[in-house]
């Protein structure tokens, strides 16, 4: 018999084997989608307005766990330092070891006697309220707030040792997306791209998402084929059978039960 024969209830083998194997493939994906997130990302709560616009207070937020040596500049993270209270903070890194950051040409931020454009900052806001300057020590980060007016950043360290800069070592994370609500990716600063070292490669959120969606999509559609399939068969087998009947009944209402080749049929024999 065929590999592509129908079962009892109507619908192909083929198409049930298909059927499977896509719910399978889709449990792989959409279970590997959400495992790999796990063990990549960790979520945090934001716990202050110092980095809105970007991202607010009680912002739930996605990072990937990385070693501080992978940080760029314009990187949002999550690090905890004992002179910043020893808990998680978030913040943006403006500057890294060798970096002299200033403020302000022109109410713009310097790095390295570079001005650098700040899309995420509040519009019409300079960089800093007020001016300083500082020598970012090797294997150190420079850290500011989005909100540059109230947060408490490497500013309030300046005469800190290390000018306010914290170790890479410090940093747990990188902010990769808003979880809740929903905001969306945290995009890098294209203005920092032009720099030495550029800005980080984005981590693997979006594949991750993808392979959750594909996965739900294969395991709907793989259930919902054997439930469309069958219906579709009930309707043919209807339709067939609604043929039949009236195959039957013009059959039956021919003079003496025969049809009409029959009677054609003896007609010709009896004029013979």
């Amino acid at each position: 018999m065929s590999g592509t024969g129908r079962t009892g209830d109507g619908h192909g083998r083929l198409g049930s084997t298909l059927s499977g194997l896509a719910v399978a493939v889709g449990c792989v994906l959409f279970l590997g989608g959400f495992a790999w997130g796990a063990v990549v990302y960790q979520p945090y709560t934001v716990p202050t307005e110092s980095m809105t616009p970007t991202v607010h207070a009680g912002d739930r937020v996605l990072a990937q766990r990385i070693d501080g040596d992978e940080v760029r500049r314009g990187d949002v993270v999550v690090f905890t330092d004992p002179a910043w209270g020893d808990m998680p903070m978030v913040k943006r890194v403006v500057g890294i070891g060798g970096d002299t950051i200033a403020c302000c040409d022109k109410g713009r931020l310097t790095i390295n006697g570079r001005a650098v454009e700040e899309p995420y900052l509040q519009q019409r806001e300079p960089a800093s309220g007020n001016s300083f300057s500082a020598d970012v020590p090797e294997g150190q980060l420079f850290l500011l707030g989005d909100e540059r007016r109230s947060s408490l950043d490497s500013r309030v360290h300046l005469d800190d040792p290390g000018q306010g800069s914290v170790p890479r070592g410090a940093v747990r994370a990188r902010v990769d997306a808003i979880a809740w609500p929903m905001d969306g990716m945290v995009e890098r600063p294209a203005a920092f791209a032009s720099l030495p070292g550029g800005v980080s490669s984005p981590g693997p959120l979006r594949l991750q998402l993808a392979a959750v969606v594909a996965g739900m999509v294969l395991i709907l559609g793989g259930a919902a084929y054997g439930p469309i399939a069958a219906g579709a068969a009930r309707v043919a087998r209807k339709r067939r059978s609604a043929q039949g009947e009236r195959s039957v009944q013009g059959t039956r209402s021919a003079p003496g039960g025969r049809s009409a080749p029959e009677r054609r049929e003896g007609t010709a024999t009896d004029a013979r």
